[in-house]
């Protein structure tokens, strides 16, 4: 006890750094809003104050360590901006890092979404609900998902939703879609008046689009 006692005074055992270390070593804050007041800053990557809502944690942690583009072209807020070409990939982080960045990033959060109901939606409902989110709703003209045939169609001026399945918490899509002013104070996406119904098959329908069902 005297020997770790002498150790910590004299600076030679140190303490495992916190998952909030890490996000402050990692200057995550340079590029993503990390509070919800930080609202006079403009920052260069998505917002991350409500990634607790957001993010599906093990997607969270594997995009971390292996980064993917989830905008293809790059983090808009202004209506009049023009899409980028010159994207640099996210930086990787080891699995030390990564672990204990999503730790602290789930922490992150600003609501309680209402829960969606979790059970898989018919075919029949499925085709239908793809229809009106590509024609009635033409979210395939800014967005990438799957067709029912498991190919990858879609614009690339808003996030890829390929993936949704496993990126994104089924309860904060909903909450988006109904209020999306609570996350997204400024956005090129419009806002949509859906009945709940259709707001909810809508969410259980994006939930249906992972990277395994590309074919």
């Amino acid at each position: 006890m005297k020997l770790l006692k002498t150790l910590i005074l004299s600076g030679l055992l140190l303490s495992a750094p916190t998952s909030a270390d890490v996000l402050a070593d990692k200057n995550c804050g340079s590029c993503h809003r990390l509070k919800s007041e930080e609202i006079e800053k403009i920052f260069t990557g998505p917002d991350l104050h409500y990634s607790g809502n957001k993010f599906q944690p093990e997607w969270l942690k594997q995009f971390l360590i292996n980064p993917e583009v989830i905008r293809p072209a790059g983090f808009i807020t202004d209506p009049g901006f023009l899409p980028k070409t010159d994207l640099s990939p996210h930086a990787s982080s080891s699995i030390e890092d990564a672990n204990a960045l999503a730790k602290e990033l789930m922490t992150l959060k600003i609501s309680t979404p209402a829960p969606v109901n979790p059970e898989p939606l018919s075919k029949g409902l499925r085709a239908k609900i793809k229809y009106q989110f590509e024609r009635t709703f033409g979210c395939i003209s800014c967005h990438q998902s799957l067709n029912l045939a498991g190919k990858v169609r879609g614009g690339i001026s808003g996030p890829s939703l390929v993936n949704a399945g496993n990126r994104l918490q089924a309860d904060w899509v909903a909450d988006l879609l109904k209020t999306p002013e609570t996350y997204i104070a400024k956005s090129r996406m419009p806002s949509y008046k859906m009945e709940p119904a259709t707001l909810e098959q809508f969410t259980r329908f994006l939930m249906t689009l992972k990277k395994e069902n590309i074919k």
